[in-house]
């Protein structure tokens, strides 16, 4: 099964648009498909496994979509007296403000419009964390994606995605048919898992955005994960290359 990918044919959450209440139907959507097809799962298995009780940490979630990861890490930190202070990027001005009026309740998160593949912050995360936001990039972008995340952790990064195969989308389809209906759901599920990168190539990819001594293995519901731990203290490098595409929102 080959990558269909074209950058002329956007999934539909990521076209400039107003808030809208389909738009608002997508993003509770897309966190119900994370909270019981696995991407919360695996979220908190690398919470458990790297925050302390009694510890702070600064986090970054790139490309952060309907807001429920860091939303989700909140509850996780509060119920294990984690401190986390949390920054939540996406380029899609949109999808932020529905994100954070959704998070009235959670101080500890800021909401940000900015692009992942420019993002720059004047001083490194404890972990950075993307989940579920790779196929909606280009082979090229998604290596400045990667890139980006290293760059930007001082400790830990975790980048999450949909594993590319006829059985995913199978599921994928069985699952927009039958229970998450709405349109823009129904287009985009079935596009992404087209759009998503094989186990080989989502690999290549990190191994090409300089990433090294890392670990990459496959979760249930068709998910797959590359992870490592860094100790670079030093400048953060701003992005390499200049993007070809002006930003799509004011950062």
């Amino acid at each position: 099964m080959n990558r269909e990918y074209h950058r002329d044919r956007p999934e539909l959450m990521d076209v400039s648009q107003e808030v809208t209440p389909e738009l608002e139907r997508d993003l509770a959507n897309l966190e119900s498909l994370n909270r019981y097809f696995g991407s919360h799962a695996l979220i908190r298995r690398f919470m458990e496994l790297w925050l302390e009780p009694g510890h702070s940490y600064r986090l970054l979630d790139v490309a952060t979509g309907a807001g429920d990861i860091p939303r989700l890490i909140a509850d996780w930190a509060r119920e294990r007296e984690v401190m986390v202070q949390i920054v939540a990027i996406d380029a899609n001005a949109s999808t932020v403000k529905i994100a954070e009026e959704q998070s009235a309740n959670y101080p500890e998160i800021q909401w940000v419009c900015a692009d992942a593949r420019e993002y720059h912050s004047r001083s490194r995360f404890d972990l950075v964390v993307c989940s579920l936001a790779l196929h909606h990039f280009s082979e090229d972008d998604a290596i400045r994606v990667l890139r980006r995340c290293r760059e930007l952790s001082a400790h830990y990064v975790l980048v999450a995605d949909l594993e590319r195969s006829w059985l995913a989308a199978a599921g994928v389809w069985f699952i927009t048919e039958f229970v998450y209906r709405d349109h823009m759901t129904r287009v985009d599920g079935r596009m992404s898992v087209k759009r998503a990168f094989s186990f080989p190539e989502f690999r290549s990819l990190a191994e090409r955005a300089g990433w090294d001594a890392f670990i990459h293995a496959r979760f249930p519901m068709f998910r797959q994960a590359i992870w490592m731990t860094t100790l670079d203290a030093g400048d953060i490098p701003a992005p390499a290359v200049a993007l070809a595409e002006p930003l799509p929102c004011p950062i």
